[in-house]
């Protein structure tokens, strides 16, 4: 899979994709620690990656604009704030996730329970 990773977590999310196999970013790797949202959202698109954060705005922006894409995968709770635990979480769970984050969603990970909401959110 094909992931970047924003700037509200640790580039060492990155880093643990990277050597469990996956093709993942930091948006430092790319000087993006200073773009906007939207900017990491169109990126993520253009390359088919995944946004992995804990920034609530992403999903917010996808709904306001009715996008299909990029998918993206929310950390919430306590449980989730170090990076092995994350990458620890992401891996034990890409499997099951992967239909639904190829076919575009907004998974939350967090606090032993997953949701999935599939893209466009709030589209009829």
């Amino acid at each position: 899979m094909r992931f970047l990773v924003d700037n509200a977590l640790s580039p060492q999310v990155a880093e643990g994709l990277r050597t469990a196999g996956h093709d993942a970013v930091h948006v430092r790797d790319r000087n993006l620690q200073s773009a906007s949202d939207v900017e990491i959202l169109d990126l993520a698109a253009a390359e088919r990656r995944t946004v992995v954060s804990a920034d609530t705005d992403f999903g917010t922006i996808l709904a306001l604009r009715q996008e299909t894409s990029p998918s993206v995968i929310l950390f919430r709770g306590e449980v989730t704030r170090l990076p092995a635990r994350q990458v620890s979480i992401l891996l034990a769970n890409l499997e099951s996730l992967d239909e639904s984050l190829n076919k575009g969603s907004v998974v939350v990970l967090g606090d032993g329970r997953i949701r999935i909401r599939m893209l466009p959110i709030g589209g009829e």
